[in-house]
C-alpha cells in the first residue's frame, strides 16, 4: 500500500492528486469522489460557472459563484478527504479565483499555466496550501526563489508537469514532437533536488508530486524510485462513472488510440494534445471569427486568436466533441472501457 502523503498539516490517505480539467471535466462530483478514496480531488476553475444561470451575461459573477459551490459540494462528498482548486495564471480573474476558492475552504491551490508568482499573498491568513506547478528545474528556481525573498515562505508541494501531460504544456511543440528525447527523469531528479533545498532552508518537508502519463501502478512505482513523493493523475479519471463531463466525452476518451492524439497551438499560447476531430481540422483552414469574449484569459485579444477556446471547451464537455476542443494527455489511447474513481485508484496502488 501506498504511504499517505502529508502537506504541512493536512494528511492524504494517498499520494495521488486526481488533476485539475477544464472546462468543467472535473468540477465537484470527480473531486469530491476521488478525496473521498483518500486522494485530493481537483477542481478547474477555468470558466467553471459555465452551467449557471447568467453565464453568457455576466461570466465572471457566474465562476465566482460557482468556485463556491463546487468547492463546498466537493468537500461534503469528500467527507474527510481533501478538495484542491487547480488555477491558471493566465486567467484574467486568477486572483478573485483563488480568494474565492480559499474563502469556501478549499485545501489547496495548484497553479500552473504562468509563473504564480503572487499566490502566497491570495491564500495569506488562511490554512489553504499552496503548489506552483513546474515542467524546469529553472521554474522551480524561479518560483521558490521569488516566494523565499518576497514572503519569506515557501511552497507547501510542488507539481512537476512532465511533457505526457494533457492540457496547457510547459514545453516546445518541438519538444512534445520528440519527448523520449527529452530524458524527462533526469529532469524530474534535478527538481526534486532543488525543492529538498529548499525545504532545508525552511526546515520542513516540500513533497514533490509528478504528473504527466501517469497511467499505472507501475508508472506511479517508477516516479516514486526517482524520489517523487506522489503523482498526479488527470486522464484516467476522465473515463470514470463520477467524471463531471458529458458521457460523449468520456466515449471520445475510449474510442480514441494512440493515432488519435494531436500536437495543438492554444489561444492561451502553450502547446497541448487534443483528440482530432472535424474542430481541428476546421482551425488548420482558417480562424474562426470569435463573436463572443468570455473574458476568461488576461493576454487574449479576440481579433488575433484562431478561435475561442471557452466556447470550444464548453462544446466538447457538452458532448459536442466534434466541434469542439478535446484536451487529452499522451496516453489516452490506453483507456479502453468506462471504469470508476475506486477501480482507478486501486490500480494506481498495484505495483508497490
Amino acid at each position: 500500500m501506498l504511504n499517505s502523503l502529508k502537506i504541512g498539516d493536512k494528511i492524504a490517505k494517498l499520494p495521488i492528486i486526481q488533476g485539475g480539467m477544464g472546462v468543467g471535466v472535473s468540477l465537484s462530483q470527480l473531486a469530491g469522489a476521488v478525496a473521498a478514496e483518500g486522494g485530493i480531488g481537483v477542481i478547474s476553475t477555468a470558466q467553471i460557472g459555465f452551467g449557471e444561470e447568467g453565464f453568457e451575461e455576466n461570466q465572471k459573477l457566474c465562476n465566482l459563484r460557482a468556485i463556491e459551490k463546487h468547492v463546498k459540494r466537493a468537500k461534503e462528498y469528500a467527507r474527510e478527504g481533501l478538495v484542491g482548486v487547480n488555477v491558471m495564471v493566465a486567467l484574467k480573474d486568477y486572483a478573485q479565483h483563488v480568494r474565492a476558492a480559499v474563502k469556501a475552504g478549499v485545501d489547496v491551490v495548484i497553479s500552473g499555466a504562468g509563473l504564480p508568482v503572487n499566490l502566497p499573498e491570495l491564500v495569506e491568513g488562511s490554512d489553504t496550501k499552496i503548489a506552483p506547478i513546474v515542467s524546469s528545474e529553472k521554474a522551480a528556481n524561479v518560483i521558490l526563489r521569488m516566494w523565499d525573498r518576497k514572503y519569506k515562505r515557501t511552497a507547501d508541494f510542488v507539481v512537476i508537469e512532465g511533457p505526457k501531460a494533457g492540457g496547457h504544456l510547459g514545453f516546445s511543440r518541438e519538444e512534445l514532437a520528440h519527448v523520449e528525447e527529452l530524458h524527462y527523469d533526469s529532469e524530474i531528479k534535478n527538481i526534486i533536488r532543488a525543492v529538498k533545498e529548499y525545504g532545508k532552508k525552511f526546515g520542513q518537508k516540500i513533497p514533490v508530486i509528478v504528473a504527466g502519463g501517469i497511467f499505472s501502478g507501475q508508472d506511479v512505482s517508477h516516479v516514486m524510485e526517482l524520489g517523487a513523493d506522489g503523482v498526479q493523475v488527470a486522464s484516467r479519471f476522465v473515463a470514470t462513472e463520477e467524471c463531471d463531463a458529458s458521457d460523449a466525452y468520456k466515449q471520445a476518451y475510449v474510442q480514441a488510440g494512440e493515432q488519435d492524439v494531436e500536437l495543438i497551438q492554444s489561444p492561451v499560447g502553450m502547446p497541448g494534445r487534443a483528440l482530432k476531430n472535424a474542430f481541428l481540422e476546421e482551425v488548420k483552414e482558417h480562424s474562426l471569427a470569435v463573436g463572443k469574449c468570455y473574458g476568461c484569459l488576461a493576454k487574449c485579444k479576440p481579433s488575433e486568436i484562431p478561435y475561442c477556446i471557452t466556447d470550444a471547451l464548453i462544446k466538447a464537455v457538452k458532448g459536442d466533441v466534434e466541434h469542439g476542443l478535446v484536451f487529452c494527455g499522451a496516453n489516452v489511447g490506453k483507456i479502453h472501457e468506462i471504469t470508476t474513481v475506486h477501480q482507478v485508484m486501486e490500480e494506481l496502488c498495484r505495483g508497490i
